[in-house]
């Protein structure tokens, strides 16, 4: 065994991503994947720079194309990496190019990562059809018609698919998704269910909260006001269901 071997040392990783992403759901992951060893590539649909956003902001600082899509085959790579944001997704399912790599990727096998609204991409692919995933709730129904299961949980692992609601759920993400390319099993929490979760009966209040901030919030204050609201939405979700069954014996 090597000593100070990485788990991801000799993993080339593709991060689809073009203008609008959400700074978070790129940055964070990209700083995990490069910590674990991993080589990381930024693919686009044009060369230069592309800006990534705050919640509905433009992020302070742009990020390096590597290489554009009509320059990359999934064979060039071990994984990839489809960061969301509710801009960067839109502008990716409508190109053709964008939708192709995504079907290579799937077609050889190798593991797809992604959340919030990245799976839009997933879902224009038309392969969304009989598989089970998550995304930002508001394109439930969207993952829904595309003939997917939704699950309203912080990660799915569906075979090479990973998917993840939000930057709330960033931590469980990371974690699975460093397990997803190391080629290791799913966590419990992460394995699917059969049957899909029903609308949210309201928005989420950490991501109202996190719009009134702007245009002052940082991608820092939006990462912890995700992060806590989600925490507080978990333990609200286990009090239901907690209620739901009668409460704990006593």
């Amino acid at each position: 065994m090597m000593i100070g071997r990485k788990k991801l040392d000799g993993q080339r990783i593709a991060v689809l991503a073009t203008d609008g992403f959400e700074q978070v759901e790129l940055s964070v992951p990209v700083t995990a994947l490069e910590a674990a060893g991993a080589l990381v590539e930024v693919v686009s649909l044009h060369g230069g720079t592309i800006r990534g956003v705050n919640l509905n902001k433009p992020a302070r600082r742009a990020v390096d194309v590597d290489r554009t899509i009509d320059e990359v085959s999934a064979s060039d790579y071990d994984g990839l990496l489809i960061p969301g944001g509710f801009i960067n997704p839109d502008l990716l399912r409508q190109s053709a190019a964008a939708r192709e790599l995504v079907r290579e990727f799937d077609a050889q096998g190798k593991p797809i990562a992604t959340l919030c609204h990245g799976p839009w991409l997933l879902a224009s692919t038309g392969l969304a059809d009989g598989r089970a995933l998550t995304s930002w709730p508001g394109v439930r129904d969207d993952m829904v018609n595309a003939g997917a299961t939704w699950l309203d949980q912080e990660v799915v692992r569906d075979g090479n698919w990973l998917t993840s609601r939000g930057p709330q759920d960033m931590v469980p993400f990371v974690r699975e998704m460093i397990q997803l390319y190391a080629g290791g099993p799913a966590s419990k929490v992460a394995l699917k269910r059969r049957a899909s979760d029903p609308q949210r009966e309201r928005p989420a209040p950490w991501a109202t909260a996190a719009m009134r901030l702007l245009p002052s919030a940082s991608m820092g204050t939006v990462l912890g006001i995700a992060l806590i609201g989600g925490g507080l939405y978990a333990a609200s979700r286990a009090g239901s269901r907690m209620g739901q069954q009668g409460g704990p014996s006593r």
